[in-house]
């Protein structure tokens, strides 16, 4: 998820903050003992360390030989209401325990609850806003009749007893609820327009039970993103004539519910390279998008995904494509941009979808595109689910880049790759920014994007600076923001550059292969990028993601030589961060100097660059887009 507007307002609240240093004693003891020895192993969680004992997990970063997660099957059936936003369902779910233990009780999440009234744990709620949240009128389990006294309902979380349902056993839960929509306050979900709604998070579903942490109870706030099991999902969708649906999944009934000339461009676009127009505005004025019945029902399939999302409009254009990416296989991926014509900027959003999925099967991270879609529909926010974007319209065509680009490689991360961002928001936003500072240019090389860098450098040693890896729930102020997006995408993007981009590229390969459809935990990250990339290097893990402090570099000194110049550099901080320099000749050229955090790797904190040149150097300036430095002041040195 990305939010350039949170972005914006943290850079001015900086701009008022006091920029001296605030580190809280604990945090400075921890990064001292962290930083005395470079080569000593990570700091290990017990909760970890008995995942390693029980066999689940493995200190080289593999799943262990005992590792396992439960899964569900569900099959819905739902009644959306535009007018009334009132939507009715049916859930029918089978979920199995692969787990080692005997369940006595099961945790469902009920993310409409955020907009509950009562419910504490919600941000941003406004109180016209806040209704009754999910109300479960039948309750069956095991096809018998369940008392709905039962079911104990917290805010966006809820419970129930069950009888004992042991290893390898399944049990058959079945719910008919209902909720009515939010039509404001519009976080993730709601109502975009009287004609055009973006809905997630709408089936009572079952809380990931895992190997680390037992049940998720951790409540929705609003604020937090997402933590689920992969699943299997039959949805069938309902909504009245004129409405369109697009979701997550496999459309498995085009020929029931779109027009003959509607479905043959779908069809077409299914194969095709060029752009077409499924949905144009005159068939809109005509109302020829869907068969003319009251109502339609949209089939949906999806299999072994984290989450299912839908949205629904009668006024909405959809332009589509797909290309190939898989070359060995000739496997396709459809791309769709579905908008409300008064958006300008979404006319090219379907060109910069595509190349975001070329990019990404190709070039970085450089794996097929694992879905038969993506669709980016024009909503009212900035967040992803599996095959699906709700992407407000923006302003600048940059922003209309960088938002799509970064949204669809979430794609990856965590839908590739299911990780806990309830308690690990960096193992997924970090990879989305990475992804949108590389494939952006690819798309506009005009692009130079810097989000978050300056933020980082300039919050970097005051009182919300915090590790990385602290829990997200735990986050503020700043550090909500830095240690969730840049921070991490930096840690991301400089381990690229120190291991070059072939050796790279195998250690994230060998990550996914481990971990892709699976729960990843950030030292099954770690020990994963070891072991792919034959390196030992938890000195810059350790560092980077275990330990806060001020980013900052300082020319130290240029000295003349016979062959060139001696240029120090000071890295006053414990953070290793790459150098580059930039030496302006006599002559008035220029050029530029790049070294990797290896120079920082034994510990050392100044390094000299021996720079050979016959050339007289005028001025050395430090610095580069991707590396935050919280003082400026001392990274120009003029030669006399």
């Amino acid at each position: 998820m990305l939010r350039k507007a949170q972005h914006d307002n943290i850079i001015n609240q900086m701009n008022k903050m006091n920029q001296k240093p605030t580190l809280y004693l604990c945090f400075t003891m921890v990064a001292m003992l962290l930083c005395n020895n470079v080569s000593a192993q990570l700091p290990v969680e017990p909760v970890f360390q008995q995942a390693y004992s029980k066999g689940t997990r493995s200190p080289n970063g593999a799943p262990g030989d005992k590792y396992w997660q439960n899964t569900a099957n569900y099959e819905l059936k739902i009644d959306f209401n535009p007018v009334t936003r009132v939507l009715n369902g049916t859930v029918d779910m089978v979920y199995f325990n692969q787990s080692p233990d005997t369940l006595k009780e099961i945790w469902f999440k009920l993310y409409p609850n955020l907009y509950q009234k009562g419910n504490k744990n919600k941000a941003g709620v406004k109180e016209a806003d806040q209704g009754e949240g999910v109300q479960i009128s039948s309750l069956l389990m095991n096809n018998n009749k369940a008392e709905l006294s039962q079911l104990k309902v917290e805010g966006t979380n809820m419970h129930m007893a069950i009888p004992p349902l042991a290893p390898g056993k399944g049990l058959k839960l079945s719910m008919t609820y209902h909720y009515i929509l939010n039509k404001g306050s519009h976080m993730r979900t709601g109502q975009v327009d009287d004609g055009a709604h973006f809905i997630a998070y709408f089936f009572p579903r079952i809380a990931v039970y895992d190997d680390v942490d037992g049940w998720n109870k951790i409540p929705y706030s609003g604020a937090e993103e997402f933590y689920n099991d992969f699943c299997n999902f039959k949805v069938a969708i309902t909504v009245p004539k004129d409405y369109a649906v697009w979701a997550t999944g496999d459309l498995l009934n085009p020929s029931d519910v779109f027009t003959k000339e509607v479905n043959k461009r779908y069809q077409l676009a299914q194969k095709s390279d060029a752009v077409i127009d499924v949905i144009d505005s005159a068939m809109l004025i005509q109302h020829k998008v869907t068969n003319p019945n009251v109502s339609n029902t949209f089939k949906f399939e999806a299999k072994n995904v984290v989450d299912f999302a839908f949205a629904t409009s009668n006024h909405y254009l959809w332009k589509s494509t797909s290309l190939v990416v898989d070359p060995q296989s000739k496997r396709r991926t459809r791309v769709d941009a579905v908008f409300n014509q008064k958006h300008k900027d979404y006319f090219e959003v379907i060109d910069f979808a595509k190349k975001t999925v070329y990019n990404m099967s190709y070039v970085f991270p450089k794996w097929p595109f694992p879905y038969a879609h993506e669709t980016i529909f024009d909503g009212l926010d900035q967040m992803e689910y599996p095959m699906m974007v709700n992407d407000n319209p923006v302003d600048k065509r940059e922003d209309a880049i960088t938002l799509t680009d970064h949204e669809i490689f979430h794609t990856m991360f965590p839908f590739y790759m299911g990780i806990n961002e309830t308690k690990y928001a960096w193992m997924d936003e970090g990879w989305a920014t990475i992804g949108e500072w590389l494939i952006s240019p690819m798309i506009d090389p005009s692009i130079v994007d810097e989000y978050g860098i300056s933020a980082t450098g300039a919050s970097s040693g005051t009182k919300d600076d915090t590790p990385i890896v602290s829990l997200t729930t735990s986050l503020k102020g700043v550090g909500s923001f830095t240690n969730s997006y840049p921070k991490p995408g930096l840690g991301y993007l400089f381990i690229k550059d120190y291991l070059g981009d072939e050796l790279f590229t195998k250690a994230l390969h060998h990550y996914i292969t481990l971990w892709n459809g699976k729960h990843p935990m950030p030292y099954d990250f770690f020990y994963s990028m070891n072991e792919g990339a034959g390196k030992n290097m938890d000195w810059f893990w350790k560092r980077w993601f275990f330990s806060e402090g001020v980013m900052d570099m300082a020319i130290k000194s240029v000295t003349k030589t016979n062959t060139g110049y001696e240029v120090v550099i000071e890295n006053k901080s414990q953070k290793p961060l790459p150098v580059d320099l930039t030496l302006t000749f006599a002559d008035g050229s220029t050029q530029k100097v790049h070294h990797s955090i290896g120079v920082w790797e034994s510990g050392n904190s100044t390094y000299m660059s021996q720079i050979a040149t016959s050339k007289a150097v005028t001025k050395v300036v430090l610095g580069s887009n991707h590396v935050p430095d919280k003082v400026k002041s001392d990274n120009t040195f003029n030669v006399k």
